[in-house]
Parts: structure tokens; sequence; C-alpha cells
């Protein structure tokens, strides 16, 4: 798609003539060494602008963050390294200069900054904000639970005080309220442009969003390429940070790792998101490029065994299992060490909150061969491991490796490769997969909410099927308490005893998130959604 821009917002698309030669598809090479371009290559591209859009995709997390704002955001902080990613204890300002948070901790009332104007030149108001969260809990799936997660379902809660002043309510004080609201998905939509392309059908202009953004953003996307590439430009009146030190960023899709790896080389790109692992360690030995990479907070690659297939449902099997994997062989062969290994912990009951921390599992075949004989299953038996082809920098060295390491105590392991397109469908939304390998990073840095993600039943990353009742009254009575709370760390304590003991989910390592860069970019945080924010990179 072709956006040429005749008003602040009305954008019409045209598709791209196949007849068009690769020099006009994509933008030439030598922007690269334009100190006010950045160009960007990725594995994976974006398939809406409108990430509140059923079936948006994780690449697509990023356009709302360079696009839009929010209330507030997190702030940055610098690692032991050098290197740059979010501080989830720090929250700042953005769309809100200001905020009160009643006694009771139950209403946090917002004054809006003047200085928030839409990209049509109009001011960002409360009711902006209002029609935004409103649409954002009542378009159901993935946005709507993720405002849940902050005690946030119903428009009834958002209150318009006057022009510059918004209320949230909540029926609970929660600790998550105030970082849910600086994730991507609250983000404050232009509501009297997106207004006018509502329809009783349409009634959040979903399909006009899908495809022209309407925000007040320190970027404007101005070209989209399905499938090729999507182009940014600056907004020069953006005055909710520091003017963002690039005027255009041009993020390329490269299907192919060892092509992006080779333009990163030659100097043709900027940044290369989200490094294997592999090229990562090179990257990092050969030293012409910065690589920027730190462990993903509250993320774990598990071994997920699904409780509704036999014989996972008995515990004896899944813990002969979790002594079985080859973890050393993993970290070295699949992580090329950049994990934080989450095995061989040396206690079976957690004496900290840390979180993820490690399992008490390590390699143990002769351990493993008992509790299989104990469930009954001394002779083993055969099972399908599943992994995702869109993963397999990771995923497919680590099944071979555990294909291997469970066939030493009579478990025969068949590989099954699913494309990375259809995964979601089949690991996470049906649930239909024996035993797979899985990945999962929670948004909001507590284990309470890693667990209710994870280890609540019928939810999105709860991918085993595991259910127990103990945990989901724990998560229930956890997840809006404030850490200061006596309680807080003993039932995040329990929470994690019963994991270490269930094992529905075998922690394999914490991945790292990595990223390569030329010498002269700078300011490239890691973040927790594992996408590029544009606004605080520079080139030099």
């Amino acid at each position: 798609f072709f956006f040429k821009q005749k008003t602040a917002y009305e954008l019409p698309l045209r598709l791209v003539g196949s007849e068009m030669c690769i020099r006009d598809r994509y933008v030439p090479a030598e922007a690269s060494g334009n100190n006010n371009t950045l160009v960007v290559v990725s594995g994976s591209g974006i398939n809406s602008l409108d990430l509140h859009r059923k079936g948006t995709n994780r690449p697509s997390y990023q356009v709302t963050v360079n696009i839009y704002d929010r209330l507030v955001r997190f702030g940055v902080k610098e690692l032991e390294d050098g290197s740059l990613a979010y501080d989830s204890t720090k929250i700042e300002p953005e769309v809100a200069k200001s905020w009160v948070v009643s006694n009771d901790g139950r209403s946090l009332t917002f004054k809006i900054n003047p200085d928030a104007i839409f990209w049509d030149g109009t001011p960002v108001t409360a009711y902006d904000v209002k029609w935004s969260f409103d649409r954002a809990v009542s378009l159901g799936g993935f946005p709507a639970v993720q405002m849940k997660a902050g005690s946030m379902t119903s428009p009834e809660q958002f209150v318009v005080i006057d022009e510059m002043t918004f209320r949230v309510d909540t029926p609970k004080s929660s600790k998550l309220t105030l970082p849910d609201l600086a994730v991507p998905i609250p983000f404050i939509i232009n509501s009297k442009v997106a207004k006018n392309y509502a329809t009783d059908d349409d009634p959040w202009s979903t399909e006009y969003l899908h495809k022209n953004p309407a925000g007040s953003g320190a970027f404007k996307i101005v070209r989209w390429d399905p499938g090729q590439q999507f182009i940014y430009e600056r907004n020069d009146n953006w005055l909710l940070g520091p003017k963002p030190g690039v005027k255009r960023v041009i993020v390329r899709e490269i299907p192919s790792a060892s092509t992006r790896r080779a333009l990163t080389e030659r100097g043709d790109a900027d940044l290369y998101m989200n490094v294997a692992a592999k090229d990562a360690k090179e990257f990092k030995s050969e030293g012409k490029v910065t690589i920027s990479g730190a462990p993903i907070d509250n993320c774990l690659h598990v071994l997920a065994l699904n409780l509704d297939y036999k014989p996972y449902d008995n515990i004896k099997v899944r813990q002969a299992i979790a002594y079985a994997l080859p973890y050393e062989d993993i970290i070295s062969a699949a992580a090329y060490g950049r994990g934080k290994p989450m095995f061989g912990g040396s206690e079976k009951i957690p004496t900290n909150i840390t979180w993820p921390q490690p399992f008490p599992y390590s390699t143990n075949l002769e351990k493993a061969k008992e509790l299989l004989a104990e469930a009954g299953l001394k002779n083993g038996f055969e099972t399908t491991l599943s992994f995702n082809l869109g993963l397999a920098d990771w995923q497919e060295p680590t099944s071979l490796l555990i294909q291997e390491s469970l066939g030493k105590i009579g478990i025969k392991v068949k590989l099954n490769k699913i494309p990375g397109a259809n995964w979601r469908t089949a690991a996470l939304v049906e649930k239909r997969l024996p035993m797979h390998l899985e990945n999962f990073g929670g948004w909001l840095n507590y284990p309470d909410y890693y667990f209710f993600w994870a280890y609540k039943n019928g939810h999105l990353f709860n991918s085993s099927n595991y259910k127990n009742t103990k945990v989901e009254n724990l998560v229930d009575d956890t997840m809006h308490m404030s850490t200061d709370d006596p309680q807080y760390e003993t039932n995040v304590k329990e929470m994690i005893a019963i994991a270490f003991e269930d094992v529905p989910r075998i922690p394999l390592y914490q991945p790292f998130l990595d990223s390569a860069m030329q010498k002269n970019v700078n300011g490239y945080a890691s973040w927790f959604h594992r996408q590029l924010d544009c606004r605080s990179i520079t080139k030099l």
C-alpha cells in the first residue's frame, strides 16, 4: 500500500503494482548512509495499523508504539554493559502531564498535557482518551484481557471530568492499573476523526483504522507495502518528549536470517531486530557491529506438557521429563550462551520471590527412569513434540536435543514442525499440542502476572491446559495486592513451589532480546514487547 497524504488523515491506498522493479519497491540501500534515515531489517512484517483489531500480529505492536501516544510510559535504564532497556519500576508522563491516586487507590485522575496534539492539529482531550479506552475494553480479544489485568473491564470506569481531566475508576486498588496504562494496548486515537468512519456494523471504525492511523505520536506511517516494507516519518510537532533523532525509519521485511545478517555486515542495514542467538554470539565476537541485548523480563522458553493428553496428566511423568532434559546442551547449542539458565535450582521450596528463578531440576536420567517406572511406564511411550518453524533458530535444535535425550529413557519422540502462521491457533487458541516448545513473556514485571497468563486455566498462554484450584485462588488473591502486603511474598512463594512440583511448563532458559546495529546508531533500548521503539534512536 502507498499512503499519499491529502489531509492529516485521508490516506488513500493503492496496491504497488507487480510491474515495479525492486529499486522502486524498496528504498535503496544507500539510505543507510543517511544520518536522517534509519534502515531496519526484520524477519516478519505487520498486518495492521490497529492493535485493537482482531488478528493483528505481534510485529504490528511496534506501529502502535511509534505512531500513537499513551497517558504514561515506562522509563529507560542503563544496564551494566552499557545497553539500554525499559525500566519496569519507573512510570513517566506522556499525554498525561500529571496524575493523582485517591486515598483508597481506586481512582486515578489524569491531567492532559496541552502540548499533546493530534497530527491534524487538534488537541488531545479527555473525550479522546475515554473513546479509546472504551474501545480497548469493548472489542474483545487480547486487548480486552490485557486491560482486565489492570482491573479495567467496562466503559463506565472511564470518566471525563472536563476536557483536560480524565479519571479511571477500578473496583479495587491494584498495583497493575498504572503500569497497564503504559503497555501498547491503551493508545489514544483521534476520536473525532475515527467516528466519521464508524458504521452500525463497525461502531469502532476498525476497518478504517486498520489502514488509516489517527494518532498524535512521534512518527507517522507514510508507506506500507505488505510483505516488503513500511516507512515512518518523524512528526516534528511532537512535544511529549525529546525529538526523535532520525527523520525517517524504513523497516524492511527480510524473511531470511542469513540475508538480514549479510545486509547488516555490509552496512546496508543500520539495525537488525531480534537477532538469532548464534548470529548475536558471532557478531559480538567479531566486533564489527554493536550488539545490544539483555534477558527479557518475566520471560521463559519452556517445554510445555498438555495435561489433556495422557500420560502428561501424571505428575511423575512430567517430573521424569524434567529430569531427562539436556539443559546444558540446549543452552550451548540452541541459545549459544545468550540465555539465563532456569534449571539446577538448589531449593525445592523457593526462599525468595525472584521471577523467573531456576527450577530444582537438572539432567538426571536415572532419576527420570525411576519416576517413569513409578508412573507405570517403565518401558516408556511414544509421543509427538511440536515446534514453531517461525522460531526454528532455537526451537529446532532444542527439539532435536530433547528427542535424543528422551530416547535414552524410553520415550520415542516424533517431531512435528508447524508453520509460524499456524502456531498461535494450534498451541494457544485450540491448545491441541500434547508436548511442545513455547515462549511467553509477561508485559508487567510481576510473578503473579506471569502466573495469571500462563498457569490459570483457559488463559491464552496456558497451552498446557493446566488447572490447579490452589493456583487459581492464589493468583486471584495476589494479582492486585500491593507488594508491600506481608501476604504477597507468602502467596508468590506458594505459587512458585507448586510450579516447581507440578511442572506443566518446564523452564529451559530466560532468553535474551538481541539486536545488532552499526556503530553510529545510539539510543536503542530493549523493550518488554520485543518491538522497536524508534523515538530514542539517533544516528551519528
